[in-house]
């Protein structure tokens, strides 16, 4: 799903037994936080776990009402921790006039349901992608898009760690699908070239 005002992807993973995973709680607004829970309801699903691929406030828009939605923290890399505790900065950078709500947070676990824990630096210094090898399948966050990759302008962005993190990503299987933070899905090899 497409949320929020800079068009961020939400994705919501889960089994067949309804066990399921919330990627990136972007839902800015009561619509859009209404369109998410519904999903969620109509596919009788149980949110186990609530991750930011990383720490700006365009993937966290909704995180605090998912929490309370769901009773559980957001979980991300540790080294992003700081940057979403100081949300208000964030806020103050981009100009916009609200006041940033906090919302609980724990370090990322190196097991989660489902996927395996890429560590790629480059955008923020806690940025991950989701791996599920099995299926040819990648959440790339901001690291990797369509044509593209996250800025590094911002601050904790390293233009020399995120190329090392590219590269890392391209040596996955040139079929794997790439789901990215913003934009279209398009493939590991359509981007190695």
């Amino acid at each position: 799903m497409e949320f929020g005002p800079f068009a961020t992807n939400t994705y919501v993973v889960s089994d067949a037994a309804g066990n399921a995973l919330l990627i990136d709680p972007a839902c800015s607004n009561p619509y859009e936080q209404q369109t998410l829970y519904r999903y969620v309801q109509m596919n009788n699903l149980n949110i186990q776990a609530i991750i930011a691929t990383h720490g700006h406030l365009d993937h966290l828009w909704g995180a605090k009402w998912a929490c309370e939605q769901w009773h559980t923290p957001v979980k991300m890399h540790e080294a992003d921790i700081p940057m979403a505790q100081a949300m208000q900065q964030q806020y103050n950078l981009f100009g916009i006039r609200a006041t940033a709500e906090s919302f609980p947070i724990e370090p990322l676990p190196e097991a989660i349901p489902f996927f395996q824990v890429l560590h790629t630096p480059g955008h923020t210094p806690g940025s991950i992608c989701l791996y599920r090898p099995e299926d040819n399948l990648l959440l790339s966050g901001d690291t990797l898009f369509r044509m593209g990759y996250g800025r590094t302008d911002l601050p904790g962005g390293d233009m020399n760690l995120l190329i090392n993190s590219l590269w890392t990503l391209f040596e996955l299987p040139p079929a794997t699908r790439v789901y990215p933070g913003h934009g279209d899905p398009t493939t590991i090899g359509a981007e190695k070239r």
